[in-house]
Order: C-alpha cells, then structure tokens, then sequence
C-alpha cells in the first residue's frame, strides 16, 4: 500500500509538472507571435504596445515597451532629486528627453532614493549608507555609459555599488536575468504576488524599457517569475526589476495625457480615500479595478530617461 501510494504521489507531482510546461511552452508561443503596435519615437527608438487578452500567464496582460538601439545619437541616463519627489513626466520634461520610465525605490513621504543612485559621477542621495544587511531588492544595477546601459549583480561586497564604474548607477532588483540565465529569487510575497512592474532588459546593442500594468480587470500584473519569463521570451540577455505598483510609469515626449503612455494604477479613487494619510503608500490602498486610462501618475525620486544627443 505503502509504494501504490508513493507511485501514485509521483505520478501527480509528474502531470503537474507536465502542464506546468505545456502552459510555459503556450505562454512562450504567444510572446513570440504578438503582433506588437509599433511607433517610432526617434532613430533607434520604437514605443511597442500588446494587450494580452487572457493569452499571457491565463490572464490578461497590458505590455508597453521603449525599445532603443544603444550607441550613437541614443544617450541613456539616470536623473534623480535627493528631496522633491516628480512625476516621470516632469522629471523627462524638465530633461528634455525623449522617453522614460520611473526609477528604483524610494522614500514616499520623506523622498530620496531608498537604494544608491549616482548621477553624472556622483552619489544622487547623501541619506544613503552602507549596510550590513542587504536588501534582496538592491541586489543587482544598471549602470549607464553614455549611449550604452548593462546590468550587473552584486558582488558580496559591502560597497559594492561604490565601486562600480559607471557615469551614472541605479541599484535596485531583484535580478531577473544573468548572461541568458533566468534568476531563480526568493519566494517572498513581493516577488509571488502579482503587481505592475517597471523592467530594464538587455541583449547586445538592444536596450528595453518595460511597463507591465496591473491592478485592473483588464491588466493582471506579474509576479518577478513571470516577468523573469517575459524578459526570457522576449530575447533578453541580462534584465532587472525597478520600482513598481503605483510607480509603474512610462512617459513618451509628445504624446496625449501628459505623455503617460501606460496605465498607472493610481487614481483619484485611492488618493481622496478616507484610509488616505499624506506619505503613505498608496500601493496600500485598493485600486479601481474598473478605471482605465492614463491618469494617476505617483510622484517618484528617480527616473531613467532616454535623450537625443544635441
């Protein structure tokens, strides 16, 4: 009886396993054959846009992408404000940028980046110290070149970040992939539970600038392994999560509604709520599940922007 049941219990871990796959393989597929809208913002720069209607992870998906050709015109940077927290838009306004996304982590009622940010050779935050522990969301950061961005993890060391080389440095994670790898992360509830994220993803010259929305019937959000999939199937090499939730902004120069080309998760709704207490997180308050549209855009303390060489 003993080994009828052990057999039987391998059996059902094996089948589960089996449609575990299967769904993967579909979810993949259906990726790959997205029929991405496509705008092109600048030489080298498209705005791609894809609602999966139940067709991603059995639910549905609202994708905007920034894809950028790295090098040449294309210049790719880290802008931050150590006290006043912006909304993207203003920070790319102000910028005269071309296109952004928000940034890593921050302080929501005092300001200032919760992880180190550097911008044009010097550290963005004098609050930001070392520790002794490290968080598991400032694991790994994208460093920017100029007119090239790469992604690293973090090395063991105590001042890790200190010691990269870099014009410009935004820690944050978790780390999503490495070198073509996917990165397996701890199963704690930010990573399982679904949310909107903000993603940077590389492969060779190619840089992506991700928003996946979430908080609605008509956008799930992902989990990090989801999005650790997403990345995957779309092509990348090496990619990191940012700040997400209510944060989850992408803003395009140009475009309608003060250029917010996603879906912000923020609304009226959640900031004139009675539980609304000025410096809370927002993310802690219900969403509208029904509202869709561009408004409700978070202030943040740090963005990255894409610019045009002048």
């Amino acid at each position: 009886m003993s080994l009828f049941k052990t057999i039987k219990g391998v059996l059902a871990v094996l089948l589960i396993l089996q449609a575990v796959a299967v769904h993967a393989q579909a979810d993949s597929v259906a990726v790959q054959r997205a029929k991405w809208a496509s705008r092109k913002i600048a030489k080298g720069v498209k705005l791609k846009h894809y609602w999966f209607d139940q067709s991603l992870f059995g639910a549905n998906q609202n994708i905007t992408l920034l894809e950028v050709k790295m090098g040449g015109n294309n210049l790719v940077d880290v802008v931050a404000d150590p006290s006043v927290l912006k909304l993207t838009s203003r920070f790319g306004q102000e910028a005269k940028a071309l296109a952004g996304v928000n940034g890593t982590f921050f302080n929501m009622k005092n300001g200032g980046s919760s992880y180190y940010v550097r911008v044009n050779g010097r550290s963005a935050d004098s609050s930001w110290v070392v520790r002794k522990e490290r968080n598991f969301r400032e694991r790994c950061a994208l460093v920017c070149h100029g007119n090239r961005l790469t992604i690293e993890a973090w090395d063991g060391s105590a001042d890790w970040e200190k010691q990269i080389k870099g014009e410009d440095v935004m820690a944050g994670g978790p780390l999503l992939m490495l070198r073509g790898q996917v990165v397996q992360n701890d199963t704690v509830k930010f990573n399982t539970d679904r949310h909107p994220r903000t993603a940077v993803a590389v492969k060779g010259n190619t840089l992506w600038l991700i928003t996946v929305d979430g908080r609605n019937n008509k956008a799930a959000g992902m989990s990090i392994p989801e999005l650790s999939s997403f990345v995957k199937w779309l092509g990348a090499d090496d990619a990191m999560n940012l700040d997400g939730g209510g944060s989850t902004t992408m803003w395009v120069t140009g475009f309608p509604d003060n250029g917010v080309v996603n879906h912000p998760s923020d609304n009226q709704k959640m900031m004139t709520s009675a539980k609304y207490k000025p410096g809370m997180d927002l993310d802690n308050l219900a969403p509208d599940m029904e509202k869709w549209d561009h408004g409700g855009e978070r202030p943040v303390a740090n963005v990255l922007l894409i610019s045009r060489k002048r």
